[in-house]
């Protein structure tokens, strides 16, 4: 890793880089070993107020810099991203723990965001028509909604931060990006990347905090921050959109994930098992599109379980500078106490825990495990986990699959494998989830609308969709 890795530790405020107005600064641990990466600067509310100030200062500009110019810059990001992914990979790994595959495939996902909407920034939506009683025109238009709150989470803290900077910026908002502070040093990195750019003083802010609640309630409650977008718990989704009813702002939530895949009885098993491991363990298993719930229909459960504990246990557990790792430590020492309690609570209620392999014990590590003989509405089928644990349910007939699947408060990713397009089709029409894999363990494109129904947000991120979170349509009448 270059020496420089660390080297963006202040907040990113205006175009320039300051310690925090109080002089506090937080630790950055690295979770395969519980060594502290760096010292951040911590920002309160008066940094964050100045976020806001040097975004609104900016947002004049950006909105009127035209299309072409704006697509350009993002198109600069992308490239760079690509052209140091290695570096930005080996930070990922650092600062969040995942496997160096799984952090190169994050830096390739995450940049193609940039790239997506540097094609889209010249499409913003536009509309005219005639009247139909004939007396005028009929002209809309789209427009920056402003300033945007960007809150992001550790568990790609590349990817799902470009998710909402990308169509910011090509819609024409300036920014304020609250990361979070187990990974913060990959959101300044980016800054680091978007200066290198050129991308103009005060677009992009990006402001670290150990003290979330007050910075963010501050910034909602007052200033210039027009739009929040947000990827975290329903929980704390909840509160935040509590929060910024009162001034009205324009919200995107993409929250809580429980996701359930179902194997019917003529799927192919082999291709199945390999779409289990992949929606299951990818990004250390710590993704909300992950496969939490594997409903099986009784004919191949046997036999399924025996593909997956032979997948499972071939598994590489170790750090994830170890390039051959495809398992690497979970984030952080809270996360793996509850993974912990949620296991010893399944098999408190009769679940058989089937371990696949150890991990190191210097870091937070957890080995691959099945759940097996989990009865339908048990406590550890409610609640999504990130972590490398699948529960597994037997099920005989289509209608119960579906009943399953949908018994959550949860809706964001579902996945279906069966031999009979119509059945998977069938069932991915009943499938209370925003989105759906048929024969994939793989979802997520920043070409398509990413997001959940139910309790697992509003909005939508990725393709055309991502954009429009972003603009306000304005009507004019023109009387021709």
């Amino acid at each position: 890793m270059g020496s420089n890795m660390f080297s963006a530790t202040d907040l990113y405020i205006g175009g320039q880089w300051v310690p925090s107005s109080s002089g506090k600064r937080f630790d950055v641990e690295n979770p395969a070993t519980r060594e502290v990466l760096a010292t951040v600067a911590d920002a309160g509310i008066a940094d964050a107020r100045a976020a806001a100030a040097a975004a609104a200062e900016a947002a004049a500009g950006w909105r009127s810099t035209p299309p072409r110019v704006r697509a350009e810059l993002l198109r600069a990001m992308f490239e760079e991203m690509i052209s140091t992914a290695d570096e930005i990979a080996e930070l990922i790994v650092a600062e969040n723990g995942k496997p160096f595959g799984d952090a190169m495939s994050e830096v390739e996902y995450a940049a193609d965001f940039f790239r997506w909407y540097s094609e889209e920034a010249v499409r913003v939506p536009g509309f005219l028509s005639e009247s139909p009683s004939g007396a005028r025109r009929i002209m809309e238009t789209s427009q920056p909604v402003g300033v945007a709150l960007l809150i992001t989470p550790w568990n790609l803290p590349a990817a799902m931060i470009t998710r909402k900077i990308a169509p910011a910026l090509a819609a024409g908002c300036t920014v304020v990006v609250k990361p979070s502070s187990q990974t913060p040093l990959t959101a300044l990195h980016l800054a680091l990347i978007a200066e290198k750019v050129g991308i103009p003083a005060g677009v992009i802010n990006v402001i670290p905090t150990t003290t979330d609640v007050e910075v963010v309630g501050d910034l909602i409650a007052e200033g210039p921050v027009r739009a929040l977008s947000f990827t975290g718990s329903t929980r704390v989704g909840s509160q935040l959109l509590a929060q910024a009813s009162a001034r009205v702002l324009k919200c995107s939530m993409e929250l809580g994930g429980n996701a359930p895949f179902i194997i019917f009885d003529d799927a192919d098993l082999d291709e199945a098992t390999a779409g289990a491991v992949v929606a299951k363990l990818r990004h250390n298993a710590e993704a909300c599109t992950a496969a939490n719930r594997f409903l099986v229909h009784r004919d191949v459960y046997d036999a399924f379980i025996d593909r997956l504990t032979s997948a499972f246990s071939r598994m590489v557990i170790g750090p994830g500078t170890d390039h051959g790792a495809q398992i690497g430590p979970l984030a952080s020492r809270s996360a793996l106490d509850s993974v912990n309690d949620a296991v010893a609570a399944a098999v408190s209620h009769g679940a058989r825990a089937v371990v696949c392999g150890s991990g190191p014990a210097n870091g937070y590590y957890f080995a691959p495990t099945i759940l097996l003989d989990v009865l339908p509405g048990a406590a550890v089928l409610q609640h999504e986990m990130f972590a490398p644990v699948a529960t597994v349910v037997a099920f005989d007939t289509e209608e119960e699959a579906v009943a399953l699947a949908n018994a959550t408060d949860m809706g964001l990713a579902s996945y279906v494998f069966s031999a009979d397009l119509s059945r998977a089709l069938r069932v991915a029409d009943q499938l209370e989830a925003g989105m759906v894999g048929i024969n994939t363990g793989v979802i997520s494109d920043p070409a398509a609308p990413f997001g959940g129904m139910k309790h697992s947000g509003i909005g939508r991120e990725g393709g055309r969709h991502g954009l429009s979170e972003f603009l306000e349509t304005k009507y004019i009448a023109v009387k021709w």
